[in-house]
Protein backbone atom coordinates (compact mmCIF):
# COMPACT_ATOMS: atom_id res chain seq x y z
CA UNK A 1 0.00 0.00 0.00
CA UNK A 2 2.52 2.22 1.09
CA UNK A 3 4.41 1.79 -2.49
CA UNK A 4 0.85 2.47 -4.46
CA UNK A 5 0.72 5.23 -2.32
CA UNK A 6 4.08 6.64 -3.14
CA UNK A 7 3.51 5.95 -6.92
CA UNK A 8 0.90 8.13 -7.33
CA UNK A 9 2.40 11.04 -5.19
CA UNK A 10 4.96 10.67 -7.66
CA UNK A 11 2.84 10.56 -10.64
CA UNK A 12 1.07 13.55 -9.60
CA UNK A 13 4.09 15.43 -9.04
CA UNK A 14 4.93 15.16 -12.23
CA UNK A 15 1.82 16.38 -14.13
CA UNK A 16 1.86 19.46 -11.41
CA UNK A 17 5.22 20.12 -12.39
CA UNK A 18 4.97 19.71 -15.84
CA UNK A 19 1.40 21.93 -16.03
CA UNK A 20 3.89 25.11 -14.23
CA UNK A 21 6.56 24.27 -16.66
CA UNK A 22 4.08 24.93 -19.72
CA UNK A 23 2.13 27.84 -18.30
CA UNK A 24 5.22 29.73 -17.37
CA UNK A 25 7.46 28.86 -20.45
CA UNK A 26 10.41 28.32 -18.48
CA UNK A 27 12.48 25.69 -16.88
CA UNK A 28 11.55 25.82 -13.47
CA UNK A 29 8.08 25.27 -11.10
CA UNK A 30 7.36 29.45 -11.45
CA UNK A 31 3.57 31.22 -9.83
CA UNK A 32 2.80 29.45 -6.51
CA UNK A 33 5.37 26.99 -5.69
CA UNK A 34 7.24 27.53 -2.28
CA UNK A 35 4.88 30.13 -1.22
CA UNK A 36 5.83 32.46 -4.00
CA UNK A 37 2.62 33.82 -5.71
CA UNK A 38 1.48 35.76 -8.52
CA UNK A 39 0.92 38.38 -6.35
CA UNK A 40 3.63 38.41 -4.86
CA UNK A 41 5.63 38.28 -8.02
CA UNK A 42 4.47 41.56 -9.54
CA UNK A 43 4.75 43.55 -6.74
CA UNK A 44 8.38 42.15 -6.84
CA UNK A 45 9.23 45.34 -9.25
CA UNK A 46 8.78 48.55 -8.93
CA UNK A 47 8.09 49.16 -12.29
CA UNK A 48 6.31 47.48 -15.30
CA UNK A 49 7.50 48.95 -19.01
CA UNK A 50 5.08 48.54 -21.35
CA UNK A 51 6.98 47.49 -24.54
CA UNK A 52 4.19 48.08 -26.52
CA UNK A 53 6.29 47.45 -30.22
CA UNK A 54 6.29 43.75 -28.81
CA UNK A 55 2.37 43.67 -28.73
CA UNK A 56 0.43 41.06 -30.33
CA UNK A 57 -3.29 40.62 -31.45
CA UNK A 58 -6.38 42.82 -32.74
CA UNK A 59 -7.64 43.77 -29.68
CA UNK A 60 -7.20 46.87 -27.40
CA UNK A 61 -6.88 47.50 -23.31
CA UNK A 62 -6.97 51.52 -23.52
CA UNK A 63 -4.98 51.95 -20.09
CA UNK A 64 -1.99 49.72 -21.05
CA UNK A 65 -2.11 51.68 -24.85
CA UNK A 66 -2.07 55.04 -22.49
CA UNK A 67 0.65 53.24 -20.16
CA UNK A 68 4.51 53.52 -20.41
CA UNK A 69 4.74 51.35 -17.03
CA UNK A 70 2.71 50.10 -14.83
CA UNK A 71 3.05 49.69 -11.11
CA UNK A 72 1.44 46.63 -8.67
CA UNK A 73 1.75 47.75 -4.87
CA UNK A 74 -0.66 46.72 -2.09
CA UNK A 75 -3.43 46.44 -4.11
CA UNK A 76 -3.40 49.67 -5.92
CA UNK A 77 -2.44 50.00 -9.67
CA UNK A 78 -0.66 52.91 -10.81
CA UNK A 79 0.72 54.11 -14.36
CA UNK A 80 3.39 56.50 -15.85
CA UNK A 81 1.35 57.67 -18.80
CA UNK A 82 3.97 60.65 -19.49
CA UNK A 83 7.42 60.15 -20.74
CA UNK A 84 7.97 63.88 -18.92
CA UNK A 85 8.54 64.02 -15.45
CA UNK A 86 8.67 59.80 -15.03
CA UNK A 87 11.03 59.14 -11.93
CA UNK A 88 9.87 61.87 -10.35
CA UNK A 89 5.36 61.32 -10.34
CA UNK A 90 4.48 59.44 -7.57
CA UNK A 91 8.30 58.65 -6.66
CA UNK A 92 8.25 56.89 -9.70
CA UNK A 93 5.41 55.02 -10.01
CA UNK A 94 3.30 58.08 -11.74
CA UNK A 95 -0.61 58.21 -10.60
CA UNK A 96 -2.95 55.54 -9.20
CA UNK A 97 -5.59 54.39 -11.82
CA UNK A 98 -6.94 51.59 -10.24
CA UNK A 99 -7.03 48.44 -8.29
CA UNK A 100 -6.29 44.96 -8.59
CA UNK A 101 -6.44 40.95 -7.59
CA UNK A 102 -4.67 37.77 -8.55
CA UNK A 103 -5.80 34.05 -7.56
CA UNK A 104 -3.36 31.20 -9.89
CA UNK A 105 -1.85 32.76 -12.80
CA UNK A 106 -4.64 35.04 -13.37
CA UNK A 107 -4.25 38.61 -12.36
CA UNK A 108 -7.18 41.11 -12.09
CA UNK A 109 -7.57 44.57 -12.99
CA UNK A 110 -10.08 47.25 -12.22
CA UNK A 111 -9.35 50.69 -13.90
CA UNK A 112 -10.79 53.65 -12.70
CA UNK A 113 -12.19 54.68 -16.48
CA UNK A 114 -11.64 51.77 -18.57
CA UNK A 115 -12.81 48.97 -16.22
CA UNK A 116 -12.82 45.48 -15.27
CA UNK A 117 -10.03 43.07 -17.06
CA UNK A 118 -8.86 39.79 -16.65
CA UNK A 119 -5.26 38.76 -17.73
CA UNK A 120 -3.28 35.38 -17.75
CA UNK A 121 0.29 36.17 -16.69
CA UNK A 122 3.16 34.26 -18.58
CA UNK A 123 6.67 34.75 -16.88
CA UNK A 124 8.87 34.26 -20.44
CA UNK A 125 12.19 35.03 -18.03
CA UNK A 126 13.07 36.46 -14.47
CA UNK A 127 11.51 40.27 -15.13
CA UNK A 128 9.68 39.36 -18.17
CA UNK A 129 6.27 38.76 -18.82
CA UNK A 130 3.32 38.23 -21.23
CA UNK A 131 -0.67 38.92 -20.26
CA UNK A 132 -2.79 37.80 -22.41
CA UNK A 133 -6.31 39.40 -21.86
CA UNK A 134 -8.71 37.02 -21.69
CA UNK A 135 -11.95 38.86 -23.33
CA UNK A 136 -10.10 39.34 -26.27
CA UNK A 137 -7.55 38.85 -28.76
CA UNK A 138 -4.56 40.51 -27.35
CA UNK A 139 -1.09 40.42 -25.56
CA UNK A 140 0.62 42.77 -23.51
CA UNK A 141 4.70 41.93 -23.17
CA UNK A 142 6.03 43.75 -19.92
CA UNK A 143 9.35 44.61 -18.46
CA UNK A 144 10.40 44.65 -14.49
CA UNK A 145 12.45 47.28 -13.28
CA UNK A 146 13.78 48.82 -9.86
CA UNK A 147 13.14 52.60 -9.83
CA UNK A 148 16.70 53.06 -9.36
CA UNK A 149 18.13 50.49 -12.05
CA UNK A 150 15.38 51.39 -14.85
CA UNK A 151 16.96 52.75 -18.01
CA UNK A 152 15.37 56.44 -18.68
CA UNK A 153 17.53 57.11 -21.42
CA UNK A 154 16.09 54.18 -22.93
CA UNK A 155 12.38 55.36 -22.49
CA UNK A 156 13.20 58.49 -23.56
CA UNK A 157 14.88 57.14 -27.04
CA UNK A 158 12.50 54.14 -27.73
CA UNK A 159 9.45 56.62 -27.67
CA UNK A 160 11.07 59.94 -28.53
CA UNK A 161 7.73 60.83 -30.89
CA UNK A 162 5.57 60.24 -28.18
CA UNK A 163 7.69 62.73 -26.00
CA UNK A 164 7.98 65.54 -28.20
CA UNK A 165 3.84 65.01 -28.33
CA UNK A 166 3.97 66.18 -24.62
CA UNK A 167 4.26 69.87 -24.63
CA UNK A 168 1.83 72.06 -26.46
CA UNK A 169 5.19 73.77 -28.28
CA UNK A 170 8.90 73.73 -28.28
CA UNK A 171 10.34 77.03 -27.73
CA UNK A 172 13.74 77.79 -29.45
CA UNK A 173 16.47 79.21 -26.63
CA UNK A 174 19.56 79.34 -27.69
CA UNK A 175 21.31 78.97 -31.25
CA UNK A 176 25.26 78.47 -31.67
CA UNK A 177 27.76 77.71 -34.63
CA UNK A 178 27.35 77.10 -38.11
CA UNK A 179 25.59 79.97 -40.88
CA UNK A 180 22.80 81.26 -41.30
CA UNK A 181 19.70 79.60 -42.67
CA UNK A 182 15.93 79.85 -43.15
CA UNK A 183 15.71 77.79 -40.06
CA UNK A 184 16.63 80.47 -37.66
CA UNK A 185 13.45 82.14 -38.04
CA UNK A 186 11.18 79.10 -37.14
CA UNK A 187 11.39 79.75 -33.38
CA UNK A 188 8.56 77.51 -32.37
CA UNK A 189 7.86 73.71 -33.12
CA UNK A 190 4.55 71.92 -31.95
CA UNK A 191 4.52 67.94 -32.67
CA UNK A 192 1.41 66.19 -32.82
CA UNK A 193 -0.19 62.30 -33.20
CA UNK A 194 -2.46 63.40 -36.55
CA UNK A 195 -1.81 61.32 -38.94
CA UNK A 196 0.76 59.83 -37.33
CA UNK A 197 3.20 62.50 -37.14
CA UNK A 198 2.33 65.97 -37.85
CA UNK A 199 4.03 68.88 -36.92
CA UNK A 200 3.35 72.59 -37.08
CA UNK A 201 5.80 75.19 -37.04
CA UNK A 202 5.73 79.29 -36.01
CA UNK A 203 7.84 82.35 -37.03
CA UNK A 204 6.19 84.27 -33.64
CA UNK A 205 8.64 86.34 -31.69
CA UNK A 206 9.73 84.79 -28.33
CA UNK A 207 8.03 84.93 -25.65
CA UNK A 208 4.43 84.26 -27.05
CA UNK A 209 1.58 83.17 -25.08
CA UNK A 210 1.26 79.46 -26.30
CA UNK A 211 -2.46 79.89 -26.42
CA UNK A 212 -2.21 82.52 -29.13
CA UNK A 213 0.56 80.92 -31.51
CA UNK A 214 0.10 81.43 -35.28
CA UNK A 215 0.99 78.12 -36.94
CA UNK A 216 2.63 79.25 -39.93
CA UNK A 217 3.67 76.02 -41.48
CA UNK A 218 2.78 72.31 -41.30
CA UNK A 219 4.23 69.06 -42.56
CA UNK A 220 5.10 65.59 -41.48
CA UNK A 221 8.07 64.66 -39.64
CA UNK A 222 9.92 61.36 -39.91
CA UNK A 223 12.42 59.65 -36.92
CA UNK A 224 14.66 57.34 -37.73
CA UNK A 225 17.61 55.39 -35.71
CA UNK A 226 21.28 55.54 -36.44
CA UNK A 227 23.32 52.80 -36.08
CA UNK A 228 25.43 52.08 -33.26
CA UNK A 229 24.30 54.57 -31.29
CA UNK A 230 21.20 54.84 -28.89
CA UNK A 231 21.04 58.41 -27.82
CA UNK A 232 20.66 60.15 -30.85
CA UNK A 233 17.71 60.40 -33.46
CA UNK A 234 17.51 61.36 -36.78
CA UNK A 235 14.55 63.84 -37.58
CA UNK A 236 13.25 65.24 -40.68
CA UNK A 237 10.80 67.66 -41.26
CA UNK A 238 8.80 67.69 -44.18
CA UNK A 239 6.52 70.61 -45.13
CA UNK A 240 3.75 71.07 -46.82
CA UNK A 241 5.56 73.57 -49.29
CA UNK A 242 8.20 71.38 -50.54
CA UNK A 243 10.85 72.16 -48.25
CA UNK A 244 12.79 69.74 -46.24
CA UNK A 245 15.08 70.18 -43.31
CA UNK A 246 17.03 67.18 -41.56
CA UNK A 247 18.66 67.20 -37.57
CA UNK A 248 20.56 65.53 -35.67
CA UNK A 249 18.35 64.45 -32.23
CA UNK A 250 19.34 64.48 -28.79
CA UNK A 251 17.48 64.96 -25.39
CA UNK A 252 19.31 67.20 -22.82
CA UNK A 253 16.48 66.42 -20.17
CA UNK A 254 12.75 65.65 -19.84
CA UNK A 255 12.37 69.60 -20.89
CA UNK A 256 15.13 70.21 -23.58
CA UNK A 257 15.78 69.06 -26.96
CA UNK A 258 18.74 69.90 -29.09
CA UNK A 259 18.36 69.93 -33.09
CA UNK A 260 21.61 69.79 -35.28
CA UNK A 261 20.88 71.56 -38.32
CA UNK A 262 23.02 69.20 -40.86
CA UNK A 263 22.96 71.74 -43.95
CA UNK A 264 23.69 74.87 -41.85
CA UNK A 265 25.68 72.80 -39.25
CA UNK A 266 24.26 75.15 -36.47
CA UNK A 267 22.48 73.91 -33.53
CA UNK A 268 19.36 74.72 -31.31
CA UNK A 269 18.16 74.22 -28.27
CA UNK A 270 14.07 74.15 -27.54
CA UNK A 271 12.58 74.07 -24.69
CA UNK A 272 8.97 72.41 -23.96
CA UNK A 273 6.19 74.66 -23.22
CA UNK A 274 2.76 73.98 -21.84
CA UNK A 275 3.10 70.16 -20.41
CA UNK A 276 0.46 68.30 -20.97
CA UNK A 277 -0.61 65.45 -19.15
CA UNK A 278 -2.38 62.25 -20.03
CA UNK A 279 -3.64 61.01 -16.61
CA UNK A 280 -6.42 57.84 -16.04
CA UNK A 281 -8.40 57.99 -19.36
CA UNK A 282 -8.53 61.75 -20.41
CA UNK A 283 -5.60 64.57 -21.02
CA UNK A 284 -5.80 67.60 -19.73
CA UNK A 285 -4.07 70.81 -19.83
CA UNK A 286 -4.24 74.35 -19.03
CA UNK A 287 -3.51 75.78 -22.68
CA UNK A 288 -5.90 75.18 -25.84
CA UNK A 289 -3.83 73.90 -28.57
CA UNK A 290 -3.47 70.37 -26.73
CA UNK A 291 -6.61 69.40 -28.26
CA UNK A 292 -4.98 68.21 -31.35
CA UNK A 293 -2.91 65.70 -28.84
CA UNK A 294 -6.41 64.70 -27.59
CA UNK A 295 -7.22 60.92 -26.93
CA UNK A 296 -3.20 59.73 -27.53
CA UNK A 297 -2.56 55.90 -27.62
CA UNK A 298 0.53 54.34 -27.87
CA UNK A 299 0.72 52.45 -31.52
CA UNK A 300 3.60 50.35 -32.57
CA UNK A 301 6.58 52.68 -34.55
CA UNK A 302 8.47 51.36 -37.17
CA UNK A 303 11.33 53.22 -37.50
CA UNK A 304 13.94 53.26 -40.50
CA UNK A 305 17.31 52.68 -38.75
CA UNK A 306 20.15 54.46 -41.30
CA UNK A 307 23.87 54.14 -41.32
CA UNK A 308 25.17 57.20 -38.86
CA UNK A 309 25.99 60.32 -40.83
CA UNK A 310 30.23 60.74 -41.60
Amino acid sequence: MKRIKLLLLLLVGSVTLTSCVVRNEIVHDGFGDDGFSLRQYISSYDLWYVDYHKTTGTGDVPFLSRAFTISFLNGTMYANNNIVDIGRTGNGLGIAVGSYGTYGTVLETRHDIDGYFEFEVVQLSDNRIRIDDLSQNVSYYLVGYQVNTFDYDMLFYNNIEYFLQEYVAWEKINKYGGVDNPFDYENYLQFTPENDVTFYSSHDPFGTNIDYISWDFVGSYIVRNVQGEQNLKYLTLNYDNGDTEEFDLTVINDGEIELYHVNSQRTYVFSGRGFIQYKKGEDTTSTKPAVRNSGRKRTKIERETVPKRK
